[in-house]
């Protein structure tokens, strides 16, 4: 099954011991030439990545690798949501037999530090879709989730990268949260799906603990 692709922080770090980030040395110099475009920023949830797949006539789920261990009830939440005849009619009916992978986190209480302040079970939230190889606009994420009667992750910000990254150094609320707590950071990309010239998405993650 497809794993979803690494996201890259956003600027490089220095290599003499400290780790800290080197801010405006951009790891990607095709990133940094689109920094003044729109970038959406979605918050990103402190859990543990899970890929929902439809292969265009079963589903299927896994962590972030074939290998990974899910927790039970975890385990059951993503079975009573996307492997019941009616979760399957809403495949079938929103793709046919196209190959769609939903990327999220499973996330709530026992997934993380801070799980609780997310939710007092566990669940899914959608961040990601992606038919065919296209990764699909954040509208259409949001339909998808709505259909599926799940959460979509939250758009905190939108603007230039100098912007996004002044927002994540604000040490902004989640909103994806029923506890007051700060988010982990956004992942953020640019408005229109765009590849770099490695055929790479570009997307990139700011989070609050680089700028501590």
């Amino acid at each position: 099954m497809k794993e979803y692709h690494k996201i890259e922080t956003l600027y490089k770090r220095d290599m003499d011991g400290t780790k800290k980030l080197i801010i405006g040395d951009f790891r990607n110099p095709a990133i940094e030439m689109i920094k003044d475009c729109k970038w959406i920023g979605k918050e990103k949830i402190d859990g543990t990545n899970i890929r929902v797949y439809w292969d265009g006539h079963k589903v299927q789920f896994n962590g972030r690798t074939d290998k990974a261990n899910l927790h039970g009830h975890l385990v059951d939440y993503l079975r009573n949501t996307f492997c019941t005849p009616e979760a399957e009619q809403i495949f079938e009916e929103n793709f046919g037999d196209k190959e769609v992978f939903l990327f999220g986190e499973g996330y709530g209480a026992g997934i993380q530090k801070c799980g609780a302040l997310y939710r007092p079970d566990k669940a899914f939230i959608l961040f990601d879709v992606c038919v065919n190889n296209m990764y699909l606009p954040m509208g259409a994420i949001e339909e998808i989730a709505t259909a599926f009667n799940i959460l979509p992750v939250k758009v905190l910000k939108t603007g230039t990268i100098n912007e996004l990254v002044e927002f994540v150094k604000s040490k902004p609320t989640s909103e994806c949260s029923i506890e007051q707590q700060v988010v982990e950071g956004i992942v953020a990309s640019p408005h229109i799906e765009l590849r770099d010239q490695y055929g790479q998405r570009m997307v990139v993650k700011i989070k609050v603990a680089d700028f501590n």
